[in-house]
């Protein structure tokens, strides 16, 4: 294939963007790995971080070739690539809820990334499994629905924790943000045509050094983490940590499913935005390369990122994605991970996240039919919910508590409605898709369409996929019983609409 056309100008800005998002990630994995789990160093640099930035650009170079065969078949030299990179949602829940409790459980951290890897190779075994259903759920569920609730991870998690970073240090975030919303919301071009995100990230972190919010003793640190590292497999490992990861199959099947769904909203929105991908392909890419990474040592599910539609606005292309994967490829493999956050302030980081959670946040409005804008607004609801619930336990767990220590009655009393938030945020990415798709059928009095999506939300409900913290019979009965309700009260307005419109043809 011609390398011809594979690179332009911005796709430097392209390769900012997903290149930060991606190492802050790498960065989060490095520090909660080491610090808050003590786990060895030789480890996380010497096996992880090296194996994830390995599936890393195995997904980089898939998606470039992806996009150059779409652009050669439909005769087009504006097709963007599709980002991709280890989730930050699965990446939160595999570190908190699979590799944390391992470790505070046993002390054990080998054992807690033993267990880690055994559970990325069932996760991408289940998408990629997911990936013979996801062309068809992709074409029965409605783009309300799927735009809405990848909106709302978009504003919640991707934009709004990043947004309070920026507010913490104004001095250090402001200038790099506002180049960001001048260059690529507003689109006015920078002197001399520097790309817009290199000129936020140079401005930004010189303020940085400047101003002494970065210094030098951090830099020094990460020197010692030099060095060629290339992981090699680690079946023996994974076998050790397959026998101990029962415990957590009602984490790991939800969130394969929660991956097999964010890959699909994400292709609706690039195909929103203008390039058409193939559901079942990309979804079977995501899930190689995380067995690939977790093959070789990674704990950490890899995806296509939210964020396509920001990338080929700013003029992104193919070229983007080859050039972040083999940097993040030579900084993983080379020990470099920390150096690089030493030297970059987080707060240039936080102001593309922003860009991106506005970018998808606003075409969520803007790719749907004007009526089905409600369908998005309640997609939205559960991601808040779990934005919210992420902060109250976040603030607990700093003051020495939980709210079932606290008791769930006393927040309450406070105004806190916790249980509600809890039983909303559980499955959020699903519930928001389920009541986006109910309320898009409602609009479109398709109520039979609806109904069905009420029984499939019982279903769901009943067996803990949504509302309740895990899987189990009679998980959460009462979510359950109100799908059943809802569903009843649809299919009675189905029959009183069908009979008002036989009244009003029979008058006619």
């Amino acid at each position: 294939m011609s390398l011809s056309g594979l690179f332009v100008r911005k796709d430097i800005d392209g390769f900012l963007g997903l290149f930060i998002d991606n190492l802050v990630n790498l960065l989060i994995i490095d520090a909660t790995l080491t610090g808050l789990f003590k786990m060895d160093p030789s480890v996380v640099h010497g096996r992880i971080l090296p194996a994830a930035v390995i599936s890393i650009l195995i997904g980089n170079i898939y998606y470039t070739l992806m996009a150059r065969r779409i652009a050669a078949a439909e005769g087009r030299t504006d097709v963007t690539a599709l980002p991709y990179g280890i989730s930050t949602p699965i990446m939160f829940v595999y570190l908190f809820l699979i590799i944390g409790p391992v470790y505070w459980a046993t002390n054990d951290a080998d054992l807690a990334w033993k267990v880690g890897m055994a559970s990325a190779l069932l996760g991408g075994i289940v998408e990629f499994l997911g990936s013979f259903l996801g062309g068809y759920l992709r074409r029965i569920t409605p783009r309300a629905a799927m735009l809405g609730t990848l909106a709302g991870i978009a504003i919640t998690f991707i934009a709004m924790k990043p947004t309070l970073g920026i507010w913490e240090n104004p001095l250090i975030g402001f200038v790099p943000m506002t180049i960001i919303l001048i260059g690529f919301v507003a689109r006015v071009a920078m002197p001399f045509n520097i790309p817009v995100g290199l000129l936020a990230v140079a401005i930004g972190t010189a303020i940085a050094w400047i101003t002494g919010f970065m210094d030098g003793s951090s830099l020094d640190q990460s020197v010692q983490n030099v060095g060629i590292r290339i992981p090699l497999p680690a079946i023996s490992e994974i076998i050790g940590g397959l026998a101990a990861i029962a415990p957590f199959l009602a984490v790991i099947i939800p969130m394969g499913i929660y991956n097999l769904l964010e890959t699909m909203q994400n292709v609706e929105s690039a195909s929103a935005a203008g390039d058409n991908y193939d559901t079942k392909k990309v979804m079977m890419a995501d899930g190689t390369g995380t067995i690939i990474g977790a093959l070789l040592g990674s704990c950490f599910p890899t995806t296509v990122y939210i964020g396509h539609p920001g990338w080929k606005a700013v003029g992104a292309r193919q070229g983007y994605t080859l050039i972040n994967g083999f940097v993040l490829f030579v900084i993983g493999t080379l020990g470099l991970v920390s150096i690089a956050g030493a030297i970059i302030p987080k707060e240039v980081a936080f102001c593309i996240l922003l860009y991106i959670g506005l970018v998808i946040g606003a075409q969520a409005f803007t790719e749907i039919p004007k009526r089905h804008t409600p369908a998005v607004i309640i997609a939205f609801l559960p991601h808040i919910a779990g934005y919210l619930k992420t902060t109250i336990d976040q603030a607990l767990m700093a003051a020495g508590s939980s709210a079932q220590s606290l008791g769930i009655d006393t927040l309450l009393d406070s105004g806190v409605h916790y249980a509600g938030l809890d039983s909303l945020a559980n499955g959020a990415i699903l519930t928001g898709l389920l009541l986006g798709t109910i309320v898009v059928f409602l609009i479109d009095r398709d109520f039979i369409k609806a109904a069905v999506s009420a029984l499939i939300g019982a279903l769901f409900a009943f067996f803990g996929i949504i509302h309740a913290a895990g899987f189990g019979i009679s998980a959460a009965p009462r979510h359950a019983g109100g799908y059943l309700f809802l569903a009843v009260v649809i299919l009675i307005f189905h029959f009183i609409d069908r009979h008002n419109r036989s009244f009003r043809g029979s008058t006619t």
